[in-house]
């Protein structure tokens, strides 16, 4: 039991190590999705960062509730906000992934083209 105990207060010292950090980096990318917004497309993505900050500023929230409170309930919402935060960011990587090789074809097909139409 007593290994039990020193994980829980390890994972309430880090997750209050970490609530600074989760709340800066919230506060940011709220402030991106907020100048995102500004132009006409932004609008059409503004929503993603927001979310995405929102989640990582209740995150830190709630690691800074379980870290004052040595409440390690609070511990369970806090990894479930940031697995969210984490799937989203993974999605986002692979459909810039995505987009990245299909302008590669894209190019290459252009280019073969223009080198095809010197011949």
């Amino acid at each position: 039991m007593q290994a039990t105990e020193n994980v829980t207060d390890r994972l309430l010292a880090i997750a209050g190590q970490s609530k600074g950090w989760l709340k800066f980096l919230g506060v940011l990318l709220i402030i991106y999705g907020i100048i995102t917004a500004i132009t006409i497309v932004g609008i059409l993505i503004a929503w993603l960062p927001i979310w995405m900050g929102v989640l990582l500023f209740q995150a830190g929230s709630r690691a800074d509730s379980a870290a004052l409170a040595k409440d390690s309930s609070q511990l369970v919402p806090m990894m479930d906000k940031l697995r969210v935060y984490f799937m989203i960011q993974g999605v986002l990587i692979l459909i810039v992934l995505a987009a990245v090789v299909i302008g590669f074809i894209v190019s290459g097909g252009a280019l073969f083209s223009i080198f095809q139409a010197f011949r």
